[in-house]
């Protein structure tokens, strides 16, 4: 799965995962990963080789990715199409 889009990582999390009775696990879950990637975060723990990704930014990084696409799966959410709508208001608000 090289490349993958974020439409295709959408589709590959729902396959897998997709348990909308879960949705308050999944958002507690998000909040644990968010204080998990602040503790790498700060310090500094770098993924070196490929198999060392454990308790790393890279690592932490993906969780907190992982449940934002769960729920956006839960609620319906095509995040690149909210990818392209929130970046026109931000490209107007900011000018970037």
């Amino acid at each position: 799965m090289e490349n993958i889009t974020l439409k295709e990582l959408q589709e590959y999390i729902r396959n897998r995962d997709y348990r909308p009775e879960l949705e308050h696990a999944y958002f507690q879950k998000l909040i644990e990963e968010v204080g998990e990637l602040s503790e790498v975060l700060r310090k500094g723990k770098r993924m070196e080789t490929e198999d060392t990704i454990k308790g790393t930014i890279e690592e932490e990084l993906y969780d907190v990715l992982y449940y934002v696409v769960a729920l956006a799966n839960l609620n319906d959410v095509d995040l690149e199409k909210s990818f392209h709508l929130k970046e026109a208001i931000n490209q107007h608000k900011y000018g970037r």
